[in-house]
């Protein structure tokens, strides 16, 4: 790895947008814009429901994480993609592309922590309900969201230093609309196979463990259900982990895909990565608060309450 770069040649990088519509730049702002906001007013409004809402306190004390989550991601990625369609500004300095980057990934890790918590939780209140206030105390769903921000920030943390130790000799244009580390090692000049080994241990050690985990902790509870027999009872707890799945199919097919494409990057259509690589970081604020409110009794109770919302679907 070469010496720190001097802050005199540090380079700028350049965002393409979608190339083939830059006249309709413009007008894709539009639905990219209103995208943003919902995004951004759903996880606020879940917020403040969990915040007011005595009731929602403990229950939901994990979305309220998930929310923080979604909110972080949205105002990390919100600024470049509405400057690019907005403004047609394209070029951004190192260091805030850095910043950029590392939140994003730090803030994806936490996410897919926070995903493996409330796998947890719904673990504990299947499989053993009896003694679910005794394991998920307070501290416990302290504990467990401090793991999921601790570990994300810590093993990302590098990141930024590996990417500040190489000269960027190319032309610097991102296939992205925000800064994404594999997008900028692949613009970095010299040996990059250690920080190259370094990003894909980071993945190996949070998305792919989370996964598992998720994926073991629902046989777990599937076979816990069907050794019950499939009685009214069990059909419902169930049915209380429908919103779980979604969110977790919202947050990781996208990832899985826009990896997938990055990996196939010359075959790929460029609308067609442009547009998986803007839905990764956008689908899952835009959807989450969206699934809960829909399949949540609790939450459109507290809507109907505060706002007078009428109830839509609850499969709770």
């Amino acid at each position: 790895m070469l010496a720190l770069n001097d802050t005199s040649t540090w380079p700028t990088f350049s965002f393409i947008g979608i190339p083939g519509l830059e006249a309709a730049h413009m007008w894709i702002s539009i639905p990219f814009c209103l995208l943003y906001l919902i995004a951004l007013g759903g996880n606020a409004l879940l917020l403040i429901l969990v915040k007011v809402e005595q009731n929602l306190h403990e229950p939901f004390y994990f979305l309220a994480m998930l929310a923080l989550t979604d909110l972080g991601l949205s105002l990390s990625t919100m600024p470049s993609v509405l400057a690019i369609f907005w403004f047609d500004v394209h070029h951004v300095g190192l260091d805030a592309c850095l910043t950029q980057m590392f939140f994003i990934h730090t803030l994806s890790s936490v996410e897919s922590g926070v995903l493996v918590a409330m796998a947890f939780d719904r673990l504990v209140a299947i499989c053993a309900p009896l003694n679910y206030t005794r394991i998920l105390t307070h501290c416990t769903v302290a504990c467990l969201s401090g793991a999921a921000v601790i570990r994300g920030a810590t093993l990302l943390a590098p990141l930024p230093f590996f990417l500040r130790a190489f000269p960027f000799c190319g032309t610097n244009i991102l296939s992205h609309s925000y800064c994404y580390y594999p997008d900028m090692l692949n613009l970095a000049c010299g040996d990059v196979t250690f920080s190259s080994v370094y990003g894909l241990a980071c993945v190996l050690c949070t998305f792919a463990v989370d996964v598992i985990f998720i994926l073991v902790s629902y046989m777990k509870i599937l076979g816990t259900v069907m050794k019950l027999g499939i009685q009214d009872r069990n059909w419902k707890s169930l049915q209380t982990c429908a919103c779980h799945l979604c969110t977790v199919l919202v947050f990781y097919l996208p990832l899985i895909s826009l990896a997938v494409l990055h990996r196939y990057t010359q075959e790929t259509s460029p609308i067609l990565y442009t547009t998986m690589s803007n839905a990764y970081l956008l689908m899952t604020p835009l959807l989450n608060p969206l699934v809960y409110s829909l399949n949540s009794r609790q939450i459109q109770a507290a809507l109907r309450k505060r706002f007078g919302v009428q109830r839509v679907v609850a499969w709770e």
